[in-house]
């Protein structure tokens, strides 16, 4: 027989009399919720047989259960010689049935809350859980904490999971199957198997981020049927708000051991943060730099050798001859942009370059360790100019970068620094601590940034973003293709992008390693993407 009785009634009696249990949640611990507060580790609840061992006439119940689940009566044995627990296999309904039928006593078949289900979304960024495992950790948990932790409990190991233990970490189970026993530790007479709703755990909390699930979702699935290798990033526009980050190959949090065995720790890798060479996606910066400073104007003129150009080549083999700034930007010819670069000087490229935001690695409610790469000063080194006015050499940004380097524009020149995380939220439901947006700063005038916006329209419409082209809303954006030195046909391609045209709503950033080019392997990701995610207003 099972009972189910409320908790805080009862409270009084486990502490009085004392009980043993088995959680019915595999691990206690906060929700990791989406700007919607959908759970983005697809938390589920699936049966599985309960056992507590110390009641049980063990002989019969091993004998039964191996016949059930055709599982060796040793391995059996071995489960059910410690404390109480539910046993680790999925059931079909025939073995339910076939459970509920024998009625042992100190057995019973529940459903247990799983924190992972079998689509985890934004795994890279929410992270993974796994055991504390030295007694270094341990001390490091205890120390940062206001909460009690033990050799052997799971915790949070990267990302979000890792960054917000604290917070994240429970007490108790919000749901439980007991049985009674006195304060000799013997189970009471006529004691039933009792299932008990504890009401929420005031000890963990949630995590409510600015991730949209459907835009995650979206993007993962494009990312995944198209089998692309790299990082996609969707941006609120005006906002700053994060709704999408997903880089591949990625994981499922329920499977990491298996992935370290395979040797698979690229998966952990949070691609969206990481740096790369933009490529041309570093002409959004050098025409900034050169409308502002008054260096160019759309209608300027510059010389293009292609690949006989005497200061650097152009993908255009034939050379676009004599081409104006407006085209040299759509059609993304290095040789103009190298010449913008050199009447700028260096640090022009560096001032702008920082105040769009590519000095900052921080997102708001994610704290993520800055690469020490990234250093915008050695754009100024001797030789590095060339390469750097066409996003190449040392030159190193993120996705996330990127998107909220678009962003500016489209924000008629206002910088904000990425938000990722909203609140902490109480058990109760109210935020224990916001992470506000952020106000923002004037990077580039507006007019600027109109100016560019214009220039990111005409590389869709004419130049070497067509791919990205959005039917209807309109779309507007820039590729990008930087070389990884894996082979001359080998880059890193790149489209980052807004749309629609009028009144923007998404800023969305695609990075494919070892694509062919920008134009041929990310414009169309982004294109596929925004089609999709325009639907949902």
């Amino acid at each position: 027989m099972i009972q189910i009785r409320d908790g805080g009634k009862y409270a009084a009696m486990a502490l009085e009399q004392g009980s043993i249990y088995v959680s019915l949640e595999d691990v206690c611990r906060g929700k990791i919720l989406d700007r919607n507060l959908v759970s983005l580790t697809g938390g589920q609840e699936a049966e599985r047989i309960v056992v507590f061992p110390s009641i049980i006439e063990k002989e019969e119940v091993i004998r039964g259960l191996s016949e059930i689940l055709d599982v060796p009566r040793t391995v059996l044995a071995g489960l059910l010689n410690g404390a109480p627990c539910y046993l680790p296999y999925q059931l079909s309904q025939a073995q339910v049935e076939a459970v509920k039928e024998r009625g042992w006593k100190g057995v019973a078949v529940l459903p247990v809350n799983f924190r992972y289900g079998d689509r985890p979304l934004a795994a890279q960024v929410t992270g993974h859980l796994g055991k504390i495992t030295s007694q270094e950790e341990l001390s490091t948990l205890s120390s940062e904490s206001n909460k009690v932790y033990h050799y052997g409990d799971v915790v949070g190991k990267i990302g979000l999971e890792s960054m917000y233990e604290s917070e994240l970490k429970g007490e108790r189970p919000e749901r439980s199957a007991r049985v009674y026993r006195d304060a000799g530790g013997n189970i009471l007479n006529g004691s039933v198997l009792t299932v008990e709703e504890g009401g929420r755990d005031g000890r963990r909390q949630d995590l409510v981020l600015t991730i949209d699930a459907r835009i995650q979702q979206v993007v993962e699935d494009v990312m995944d049927n198209k089998a692309i290798k790299g990082a996609v990033v969707v941006m609120e526009a005006g906002t700053g708000d994060l709704l999408a980050m997903a880089g591949r190959p990625a994981f499922h949090p329920a499977r990491v051991e298996d992935y370290l065995q395979e040797g698979g720790g690229e998966r952990f890798f949070d691609r969206c943060t990481a740096l790369y060479q933009p490529g041309s996606i570093f002409k959004i910066v050098v025409a900034a730099a050169a409308l502002e400073e008054g260096v160019a104007g759309t209608d300027s003129l510059f010389t293009c050798g292609g690949t006989k150009d005497n200061l650097i080549h152009c993908w255009n083999d034939a050379g676009h001859g004599s081409i104006t700034f407006s085209r040299a930007f759509a059609e993304s010819c290095n040789p103009a942009f190298a010449r913008v670069g050199l009447s700028l000087g260096a640090q022009k490229i560096i001032g702008y370059a920082g105040k769009l935001g590519l000095d900052n690695q921080s997102v708001t409610g994610y704290p993520v360790t800055p690469d020490p790469r990234q250093d915008l000063s050695l754009i100024g080194e001797p030789y590095n100019l060339v390469n750097s006015s066409v996003g190449q050499g040392p030159v190193l940004v993120s996705p996330v970068q990127v998107t909220a380097m678009v962003n500016a524009v489209v924000s008629d020149g206002v910088y904000r620094v990425p938000r990722l995380v909203k609140e902490v939220r109480k058990s109760s439901g109210g935020a224990a601590e916001e992470f506000a947006s952020d106000a923002g700063r004037q990077a580039i005038r507006p007019d600027t940034a109109a100016v560019l916006r214009d220039l990111l329209e005409l590389a869709t419409d004419e130049g070497a973003g067509k791919e990205a082209s959005v039917p209807f809303y309109g779309s507007a954006g820039k590729t990008g293709s930087a070389q990884t030195g894996n082979s001359k046909q080998s880059v890193n391609a790149w489209f980052t992008g807004y749309a629609p045209r009028v009144n923007p709503r998404y800023i969305v950033t695609v990075l494919v390693e070892d694509g062919a080019s920008g134009s041929e392997s990310a414009a169309p990701v982004f294109r596929e993407i925004m089609e999709q995610i325009l639907r949902f207003d």
